[in-house]
This record gives C-alpha cells, structure tokens and sequence, in this order.
C-alpha cells in the first residue's frame, strides 16, 4: 500500500495513532464473478496498515497490549483464501472487520490486490483499497475459524454451533456518564420500589421487545472457561440494556427491574432513559409495550451477564409460552463493550437492535452520541429516524421513575399531560 492510498487516523485528543504495517500477504483464492475463476482460483494480495496507540504495549514490552501480527497474518490470509464472493470489495470488508474486530485498533487501511485479474488489456494489478474507523465500520462480519466439517476443531472445542470473536473495549472510548439526560445513577435505591422477589433475560423478542436467541446450556465447568462470552472482562465493560412489558403493572415492573439491575453484583447502573410507549410489533394482537434503556457498567462476563438479567426476569413471572407474545418483563443485552459475537445462546450485538425505535428512540435520548456497531449499525440517533417502527413510538416520559404514566392494558393511545411526557 502506497502513502497516496494510505491515510493517517487520529485519537480521541487528535493527534496520529501509530501503525503497524503487513504488506504482501498472500494467499490462493477462489473470488470473482467468472466461473472460471470459481473453478481455477487465483492469487491474492493483501496489504494492511493497522492504526492503534503502541505506547502502553512499549512501556510494558507486553504482546497483551498491541496487536498479534503474526495472528492477525493469519487471518488476512484466511480470509483471502477462504469462502469465495464475487468482489474484492467484498474480501477488503471482511480483512477490515476482522482488524477492526480488536478493541486495542481505532481504525485500518485494507488494500487487496488482484494481479491475474480476466482482464483482456495489459495491466500491472487490480486494488481495491478501503479505510475503515469506528465511526465508518466495514460492511462485512469479522473473519471466524471455523471446525471442518465433521472434524473436531485443533486447538479447542467450539461449545456451540458457531463460533464466537471476542472484542475489548477501545482504549480511550468514552464513558457514559452517570446523571443528565436520565436519571443519576445515586437515584434508583431510595426512588424506584425494590422487586417483589429478587432476579434477570429473555430471549425470544418481541413485539416492542427485541427477539434474541434461544438460551443455551452454561458453558462453564468447575473453575474452566470454555467460551469467550463466559470469560470475565479485565475491568469495568460499559453495556446497554433493553427493558420492556406489557403485561401487569408494567411501569412499576420495569422501576423494580432497574433496582434489581443495580443492586447486582458486578452490576453498576450509570443512567436510564426516558420510558417509551411502543405499538406491538409482530405476533399475535397485544396492548402497547413500555420499554426503556440501561446503560450501566459490568464486571461480568457476558454470559453472567445474560444469566444475571433471565433471573430478574423469572423473578418478575416471566414465562415463554408464545413466541413473541405479550410479557411482564424482558430484558435484552443491545451492546457489551465492542464485543461482536455470535453464538447459540447469545447474539452481539443484539442482532435487531439496528431496526428497532423502541430501543433506538430511548437509547438516543440518553446518549445523543451513541454508535452501534457491528453489520448495520451506526449512530443510533440516525438509526432511529430511520427504523421500520418509529411511527409506533408514541410519546416518551422523561420522569417515569418517579411519576405515575396513564396504564398500558386496555389503552393505546393516550398521551399524558404535563412536563413529564415528551411527544415524538
């Protein structure tokens, strides 16, 4: 990669992040539109410039804190020689999301080259170059090993049916802070009733709920971790929690589901959003939904994490009897630091959340500057003008933990009156 095809990336202050450089990855690949070039294959280049602060890893002389580039070789050139698309375009992507995919990088230039391209001219070679950061993410999935088919995997079992990649927060990303717009985090022991039982999520959506994966079996032995989403994070992960109901007193479920939220262990509620009265969407006929965001911050792993949230969930009379039916509480994980994984119990980020205002409305109101990242995602205010359902968002009450808002069952349209309630 020349220095005209590369670009400089800044930090969060504004001043250049160092790189690492691969250049010259090579690997044989089935890519392009031609049959002929399904059948026969062809080499592929690849060159990757990485941006990301070295400094930390320098001071410790610790591999821990920079990028494995013997690793990440491997990858680029897996990807290269790995399942065939028809563009480049698309190979670029995939190289990029899977840089992209460790939290330590803030942004990656990719150029894949294609010197035996069908061309009938002369030519020196075909490239295709992209830059990618956190605030333009790649269109693509990071690359993921895969167990052949019908061989067990060589370095470890895979525990589900797909396999997970694990991402660290970025260094320097911002952290929400407690208070404005929502409610200070101090608030919820003495203003929010505590739960009529004690605990946590429910995957199977909704209606003005998300519809999440089926839950699976624990995947933890004894003291053995053997899954990413079971491994607990080095530090504090800030997530983003998606709460809604429509069955029974459902404000004052969802005021008990935050209480209980804070007063988990490894749990630390930062700031709640505005309360959204939603329209049903999908299954069967159902009155309006009540839905909210969390933001909060987690030493747990995510699978905890999803454990913690199912048990408050129970603990409130959740049952799964109709797929996305009505229920007195669900609560979804949205975002788990920059982790991206999918596996058979659960999905991040949470793979509807792109699509869905009930979610996107209160989540922008508590974080105008909030980005979701991942396939589909973007600055979540933008995502939220733009969603299939945000004609069904019909208000929003900024003061819901403390003020009473008109009853959801049997009414679904009624705007409340006073400062409390805030029209969309």
């Amino acid at each position: 990669m020349n220095d005209e095809s590369r670009q400089d990336a800044l930090d969060t202050s504004g001043r250049r992040l160092d790189q690492i450089r691969l250049s010259g990855i090579t690997a044989f690949g089935y890519h392009g539109v031609f049959e002929h070039e399904r059948r026969e294959g062809q080499t592929f280049v690849a060159d990757v410039v990485v941006h990301l602060d070295t400094r930390r890893a320098a001071a410790r002389d610790d591999l821990a804190h920079t990028l494995n580039y013997g690793e990440l070789a491997e990858q680029v050139a897996a990807v290269l020689a790995g399942e065939p698309v028809d563009l480049i375009e698309t190979v670029a992507e995939r190289i990029a999301a899977t840089v992209l995919a460790s939290g330590i990088v803030q942004a990656v230039d990719v150029a894949v080259h294609k010197p035996n391209a069908p061309i009938q001219v002369p030519f020196d070679d075909v490239v295709v170059a992209i830059h990618r950061d956190r605030t333009k993410l790649p269109a693509a999935e990071p690359y993921v090993p895969r167990a052949a088919v019908g061989t067990e995997p060589v370095s470890r079992p895979v525990p589900t049916a797909t396999a997970s990649f694990p991402v660290t927060p970025a260094p320097g990303a911002p952290v929400v802070p407690s208070g404005a717009p929502g409610v200070a985090s101090a608030a919820w022991a003495d203003a929010v009733a505590p739960a009529p039982g004690a605990f946590s999520q429910g995957p199977d959506g909704p209606s003005a709920e998300l519809e999440a994966v089926p839950a699976g079996e624990a995947l933890v032995v004894g003291e053995v971790v053997t899954d990413v989403l079971d491994q607990a994070p080095d530090g504090p992960v800030e997530v983003v929690l998606a709460l809604g109901a429509n069955l029974g007193p459902a404000q004052e479920t969802l005021r008990a589901a935050v209480t209980d939220l804070a007063r988990t262990p490894g749990i630390e509620v930062r700031d709640v959003s505005a309360l959204a009265r939603t329209s049903a969407v999908g299954g069967p006929e159902q009155s309006d939904y009540l839905n909210a965001v969390v933001l909060a911050s987690t030493t747990l792993a995510p699978r905890a994490l999803l454990r913690a949230t199912q048990a408050i969930e129970h603990a409130h009379g959740r049952e799964r009897h109709e797929h996305w039916g009505p229920r007195t509480l669900d609560i979804d994980i949205v975002l788990y630091g920059s982790v991206l994984a999918v596996t058979d119990d659960l999905e991040l980020p949470h793979p509807r959340a792109h699509e869905r205002a009930f979610v996107l409305q209160p989540w922008a109101q508590v974080d105008p500057d909030a980005m979701l990242p991942g396939l589909g995602g973007g600055p979540v205010g933008a995502l939220a003008a733009t969603a299939p359902d945000r004609d069904g968002v019909r208000w929003l009450a900024l003061d819901w933990l403390t003020t009473a808002i008109p009853a959801v069952s049997g009414d679904t349209g009624a705007v409340p009156a006073g400062p409390e309630a805030q029209n969309t």
